[in-house]
């Protein structure tokens, strides 16, 4: 048995990086209105997912607006303007709904309103005929939860794997607990903690502690726990700077005394594994050391400083100098300069010429490095995902646009150019373009933990660089203004339940 339904959907998807010099522009937003909601079905993403729950279950769907963007620098107010007037137009016009189901990130931030989900969950529930409606939302992994989401939602659903492997998968799992409050009445609600904590991004691999640990034990409580239908681990997003930013665990119950019991435990055991967290990435020396006596291959350089995923211009010219120092093995790298694809695209192929590549776009880099290269390929940067699950699907769907690109070559070394900023998250990035990944030596890749279900696969070795960039692991090094102290590891806590925040 289903229960029918008419059920308004939404997406509003961005992780901000609130430290970054550069702001997000409008334009780096796409956005699709009404039926084009619709023509998500098989792309991968949470909208699909969500869209074949509702043909199971019979729903008649109300498609209103989806907006999203890379992760980047701060959000213009217009973004979340544009979508809430869109959004609130369409609530108010349609019939009574049966329910709200929203897909957000959950560490979205714009200029003059630095928790964008909490603000448009609370502007939803002051719409006439919404104050009692139920309100679904998926959230990501590296959402800095705060309690306006959970006091504004019914139920908030969060990834569990990173990499976002469970992204289209955590959509079904909403929608299904969705469906079961419908036809059995009921109306969950949120609870939610806050402990002292803040993770670096390379500390959030969900193969690792701590949280291997606390998802473990979450999916313990849920069995364990009458009334409990979610224990929901978010990582957080350090940085973002907001009083909320860290970890946090909101938990979907009908019982409020149940689910304060489950977030204690979760609490209690966070603050058990924090030093698990402690982040240790290799300087550039200790790296040319080790690479000097290693033959195979490949070799992976993951390069967290620059790591696109969490909003880093992805044009970091660490790993090239790194490279530099092996250049006549066969290695590669992927740059984001839109100039230098510019230069290259007015070449004969293999035609040579001396270019500056990347340095550009953070204070924290050496500049641009000049090399002569020799013109490989040109392209207009469009390929499908090898993996239909990667974590690139969470943000973009199968089929991705990194502009117009071009390879070249510096000796041994393949420089793969492109226009639009890409995670490197699934090898069809390179072998799109050309480049086979498992005939070189070194690969370096701009990432954090997202990149692991792809080239984990294929790599003899992989090691975390630490390199200048603006995605530093050590979240000590950021000047916080909004962030509630105390928090560890930035400060000295001698008891962390003083400092636990709890909603209800």
């Amino acid at each position: 048995m289903t229960a029918p339904g008419r059920i308004l959907l939404a997406g509003l998807f961005n992780e901000t990086h609130t430290f970054l010099e550069e702001p997000a522009k409008v334009r780096d937003f796409s956005v699709r209105l009404d039926r084009e909601l619709v023509d998500s079905r098989g792309d991968g993403s949470p909208m699909d997912g969500f869209l074949e729950s509702a043909e199971e279950f019979g729903w008649e769907v109300v498609p209103s607006i989806d907006s999203r963007g890379m992760p980047g620098g701060i959000v213009p107010a217009e973004v979340v303007e544009e979508f809430w007037e869109r959004f609130r137009s369409d609530a108010l016009a349609v019939d009574p709904v049966d329910a709200v189901y929203l897909i957000l990130h959950g560490a979205m931030a714009a200029v003059g309103c630095p928790d964008v989900e909490g603000e448009i969950l609370s502007r939803l529930r002051g719409l006439p005929g919404y104050e009692e409606t139920p309100v679904f939302a998926v959230l990501d992994l590296h959402a800095n939860v705060t309690p306006l989401m959970a006091q504004h939602a019914d139920a908030l659903i969060l990834y569990r794997e990173n990499p976002h492997i469970d992204a289209r998968q955590t959509a079904v799992r909403a929608a299904s607990l969705l469906n079961h409050c419908l036809e059995k009445g009921i109306r969950p609600s949120v609870h939610y903690a806050r402990p002292p904590l803040i993770l670096s991004p390379s500390a959030t691999g969900t193969a690792d502690e701590p949280m291997k640990s606390l998802l473990r034990l979450a999916r313990e409580l849920e069995s364990a726990t009458e009334g409990v239908f979610e224990a929901g681990v978010a990582a957080g997003f350090s940085f973002a700077d907001l009083p909320e930013s860290g970890m946090s665990f909101s938990v979907v119950a009908e019982s409020g005394e149940a689910a304060r019991s489950c977030l204690e435990k979760l609490c209690a055991r966070a603050w058990a594994l924090r030093e698990t967290s402690e982040i240790h990435h290799l300087s550039e020396a200790e790296i040319s050391a080790v690479l000097r006596e290693v033959e195979d291959g490949p070799n992976i350089l993951v390069e967290p400083s620059d790591n696109i995923g969490a909003g880093a211009p992805g044009d970091g010219t660490g790993i090239l100098r790194l490279l530099l120092q092996f250049a006549d093995r066969p290695s590669a790298v992927v740059i984001n300069d839109a100039a230098a694809v510019a230069t290259v695209a007015g070449l004969e192929e293999g035609a040579e010429t001396e270019l500056p590549i990347g340095g550009r776009g953070s204070r924290f880099d050496r500049g641009p490095i000049r090399l002569k290269v020799t013109r490989i390929s040109l392209s207009d940067g469009k390929f499908t995902l090898e993996d239909p699950q990667s974590h690139l699907a969470s943000i973009r769907g199968l089929h991705i646009d990194m502009g117009p690109c071009a390879v070249v070559r510096h000796r041994g070394i393949l420089i793969l150019l492109t226009s639009n900023r890409t995670p490197p998250f699934d090898l069809g990035q390179l072998r799109s373009q050309g480049i086979e990944p498992t005939a070189l030596w070194a690969i370096g890749v701009k990432a954090a933990i997202a990149h692991r279900r792809a080239y984990n696969t294929i790599a003899r070795r992989s090691f975390d660089v630490a390199t200048p960039g603006p995605c530093a692991g050590d979240p000590r090094v950021f000047d916080y203004g909004c962030l509630r102290h105390p928090v560890h590891p930035i400060d000295s806590i001698a008891d962390p339940s003083e400092h636990t925040l709890y909603y209800p």
